[in-house]
């Protein structure tokens, strides 16, 4: 169990996870990373959708604009990836 974080303190766990997807793409390879990390969004934000999301915190701020690039991301990775191999 972790202790309670001070308030105003704040917690760079972005840092974190942008650590780990850098390693994953050196390790697994670009492309690799490019689909397994835009299907994780197209399922995340299809919940989020689901569940009433009408403006998110991206740039895009249109749900439905999140989605196509995410989609455009996975074709990208998945070409990517057949010209690899």
């Amino acid at each position: 169990m972790s202790a309670p974080r001070p308030a105003g303190v704040p917690d760079p766990v972005r840092f974190c996870v942008m650590t780990t997807v850098a390693l994953l793409a050196w390790a697994l390879g670009p492309p690799a990373v490019v689909i397994a990390m835009s299907a994780l969004g197209l399922w995340a934000y299809r919940r989020a959708i689901r569940a009433g999301l009408t403006e998110t915190r991206c740039k895009l701020k249109r749900p439905g604009l999140v989605l196509g690039y995410l989609a455009l991301a996975l074709a990208l990775g998945v070409a990517g990836l057949a010209r690899r191999w």
